[in-house]
C-alpha cells in the first residue's frame, strides 16, 4: 500500500472544479484546498503577513490588523516584480502547510490538492497524478456570465489571464470533461474516483480512464 495518493486538482474558471473537489471529498478523498490555506497563512499574528507588510509597507492592512486584499491586489497587479516577491512569500508558506497536512494523512488516503494555479506556476511534478476538469471556453464564459453574474468583458478577461485549455490538458493525466450536466458530471467522477481509490490500496498502477 502507498502511504498516500497524492492527486492535484485543477481546471479554468468555470470549469467545475469546486463541484468535482466537492464530490470527490463525498467519496471520501482528503482536501487540501490550496486558496483557504493561502488565506490562513496570511492572517493577523501569522509569520506571512508581517513578511508582507515587511515588504509592502503597513498601508496593505485593513483597519482591524487583517490584510487589505483588495489593496494588495492593486499593488501587485500591473506590476510583475512586486508580484514575484508576494509568491515568494506565500507559496512557500502554502506548500509548507500543504506538506504538513498530507503527512497528516491516514495511509492509503486519496489526497486531493485543489490548486486553481497548478498548472501556471508549473506544480503538475509534485503530485502523483493531475487531474484537470475541462469546459469548453463557451461553456466557461455560459456559466461566468449566468451563475456567476459576471459580465462578459471580465468573464473573457479572467479566462485570459489562466493558463490555455490546451495549457491544463497537456499537464492533465486524467481530464474529466463537464461541458454536460450534473448527473454526468457526477458519473464520471465517481468512475475516477474508484480508479483513484483502487490505486491508493496498490491496486491499480495504471492511470485511471476519465471515459468520453
Amino acid at each position: 500500500m502507498v502511504s498516500v495518493l497524492s492527486v492535484g486538482l485543477t481546471g479554468g474558471i468555470g470549469a467545475g472544479k469546486s463541484e468535482v473537489s466537492r464530490l470527490l471529498v463525498s467519496y471520501g478523498a482528503v482536501l487540501i484546498d490550496s486558496d483557504r490555506i493561502s488565506r490562513e497563512v496570511v492572517e493577523p499574528g501569522t509569520e506571512g503577513l508581517a513578511a508582507i507588510v515587511a515588504a509592502f509597507g503597513p498601508e496593505v492592512l485593513a483597519a482591524d490588523g487583517s490584510l487589505d486584499r483588495p489593496r494588495l491586489g492593486a499593488l501587485v497587479f500591473a506590476d510583475e516584480e512586486r508580484r514575484r516577491t508576494l509568491n515568494g512569500i506565500v507559496h512557500p508558506l502554502v506548500r509548507e502547510r500543504s506538506a504538513a497536512l498530507q503527512a497528516a494523512a491516514p495511509p492509503g488516503s486519496v489526497v486531493v490538492n485543489d490548486v486553481p494555479l497548478l498548472v501556471e506556476n508549473g506544480l503538475q511534478t509534485l503530485y502523483d497524478l493531475v487531474l484537470v476538469v475541462d469546459a469548453s471556453p463557451a461553456t466557461q464564459l455560459s456559466r461566468l456570465t449566468g451563475d456567476r453574474g459576471m459580465s462578459e468583458a471580465d468573464a473573457r478577461a479572467r479566462m485570459a489571464a489562466q493558463a490555455t485549455r490546451e495549457q491544463r490538458l497537456a499537464a492533465a493525466d486524467v481530464v474529466i470533461p463537464n461541458d454536460g450536466t450534473r448527473e454526468e458530471l457526477a458519473a464520471r467522477v465517481r468512475e475516477v474516483w474508484q480508479s483513484l481509490e483502487r490505486r491508493a490500496r496498490g491496486e491499480a498502477p495504471e492511470r485511471p480512464a476519465a471515459g468520453d
